[in-house]
């Protein structure tokens, strides 16, 4: 056999190895999040999405249809388990990091620079957040990535073809989210600033591009014939984030949140790296772009997280070169001190971010730190109470009973875990909510979730405070302190079909 033979299979096990490894890796970080994303309750967000994925639409006021259907098959496999519903992020974020360890080998990386991409990313904290809740930003996160994987692969093999499985990506990325059209301004920037512009006249690249219109175009129907409702939402949510100081920091929360506060100086290695690399220079610019946009436009800082791994990847790679022109020990004893702070700090984001304990000092630390974790707490009381209420009334009343809503969680709450109590289902204006009406004929008792007293009864006769909202364990959260009171009334004061007129376009959340 010739030497020639020999390398070449030396090489392929070597790929094939590292291929292991960060699949390992991968599944180690997807084991511990199944084993944990169990314990709380669903999130108010998760509870929207389940909501929503009872409705499916081809859009929905606050975001596009791709992650409410991917909700309704976990509903399908799994019915209403947290752990099961939430494995789709899981098993996104793990592909986040195995696509984390291959971009650093495409990028000319070995074992260790593959290892410590892979691992900077998993334990830096959009990662670990994306893992525990079923959200949006898990899948956005999934289909930026991939894109940055497969632009690697264009730039590497100059095979243009790759443009129809980056526009497949970016038409399924645009499903799941809006804002990804500024990722993809910083994508086109970087075409035509750097050699790829030669691209631009490609056949392939058009193919790509008229993939992702194609796939998102009936979504872009559906926005037309709600006359573009998605637009003002998110103006509405943008100027309540300004308002309310959440844009605030901005940069400096690039370097607190986005990433692994250990791995600051590998990512802007990876920074320098694509600027002063001419075949990957691209990548610099599909940083810079929309983190200057998000900038400006006073977005909120965690908008652009998925854009940092790629940056770990290739920082990954100039620390390995640059480790390689050292001696042994030196060496070793600098890549130690790296995981070992990778690791610390991987550990205290689980600690913030992460259900794991169910009970005890790690549990109350993570409460009292991470507001996402206390706005699970409370969801199954809140519905049982709405029962208890219902059951109080007299039959007559019961009859003829709806469930009102002031927000997404509390109509999501009452519409998939109220069924295990009878309850009917919820009416509300929030969101999308308000195209699904209110019931035929319409309820003369309403139990009345989310509003202060003068809010009930400006809205509706005969008020009277029937219960409180909270949870037994105290936590405080939104639902225990802005909406702690629980009401039963007469019917609107105005006639019902003028009253949902009048609150159109109103209720966002």
């Amino acid at each position: 056999m010739s030497s020639s033979v020999v390398a070449e299979q030396q090489t392929a096990n070597s790929r094939a190895a590292d291929t292991a490894l960060l699949l390992a890796i991968s599944a180690a970080f997807a084991l511990f999040h199944v084993v944990t994303n169990g314990r709380y309750g669903f999130h108010r967000d998760e509870l929207q999405f389940l909501s929503d994925a009872r409705h499916l639409d081809w859009g929905y006021v606050s975001y596009p249809p791709l992650t409410p259907f991917i909700e309704r098959i976990g509903l399908a496999l799994f019915g209403l388990s947290m752990v099961g519903l939430r494995l789709f992020s899981v098993l996104a974020q793990a592909a986040v990091i195995f696509l984390s360890g291959l971009m650093a080998r495409d990028l000319g990386g070995g074992r260790l620079s593959q290892v410590a991409a892979a691992l900077a990313v998993g334990l830096s904290g959009p990662s670990i957040f994306e893992s525990t809740e079923f959200q949006y930003t898990s899948f956005t996160y999934f289909w930026w990535v991939l894109v940055c994987w497969l632009v690697i692969r264009l730039l590497k093999s100059e095979n243009p073809r790759w443009w129809l499985a980056i526009g497949t990506a970016l038409g399924l990325a645009l499903l799941t989210k809006y804002s990804v059209v500024f990722f993809i301004a910083g994508l086109l920037v970087g075409l035509a600033l750097t050699p790829a512009r030669r691209y631009l006249l490609n056949k392939w690249f058009w193919g790509g591009v008229a993939i992702a219109l194609a796939l998102f175009a009936p979504n872009i129907v559906w926005l037309a014939r709600h006359d573009w409702i998605s637009y003002t939402f998110l103006q509405h949510i943008h100027m309540r984030d300004v308002a309310e100081g959440r844009a605030e920091g901005y940069i400096r929360y690039q370097f607190r949140d986005n990433a692994n506060l250990f791995a600051i100086p590998v990512w802007i290695a990876g920074l320098i790296a694509f600027f002063t690399e001419r075949r990957y220079r691209m990548f610099a610019w599909m940083y810079v772009v929309p983190v200057a946009i998000f900038g400006i436009s006073k977005g909120r800082s965690y908008y652009v997280a998925e854009a940092y791994p790629v940056l770990l990847a290739m920082g990954s790679v100039v620390g390995e070169r640059w480790l390689s022109k050292i001696p042994r020990w030196p060496r070793r004893i600098i890549a130690g001190f790296y995981f070992a702070g990778v690791f610390l700090i991987g550990a205290y984001i689980c600690a913030v971010g992460v259900p794991i304990a169910s009970s005890g000092p790690l549990r109350d630390f993570a409460l009292k730190n991470n507001g996402d974790l206390r706005e699970e707490i409370g969801w199954n009381e809140l519905v049982r109470t709405v029962a208890q209420i219902r059951d109080s009334l007299p039959p007559d009343q019961r009859a003829h009973l709806g469930i009102t809503t002031a927000n997404y969680g509390e109509y999501g709450a009452i519409e998939m875990l109220g069924p295990a109590y009878g309850l009917p289902a919820p009416i509300g204006t929030t969101n999308s909510e308000w195209y699904r009406g209110y019931p035929s004929p319409p309820p003369t008792t309403l139990i009345v979730l989310g509003l202060r007293p003068e809010q009930a009864n400006q809205i509706f006769t005969n008020c009277r405070l029937a219960g409180h909202n909270g949870n037994s364990e105290g936590v405080r959260n939104e639902e225990s302190d802005d909406h702690p009171d629980i009401f039963v009334c007469g019917p609107p004061r105005l006639p019902w079909a003028q009253l949902w007129q009048s609150r159109e376009g109103k209720d966002f959340g």
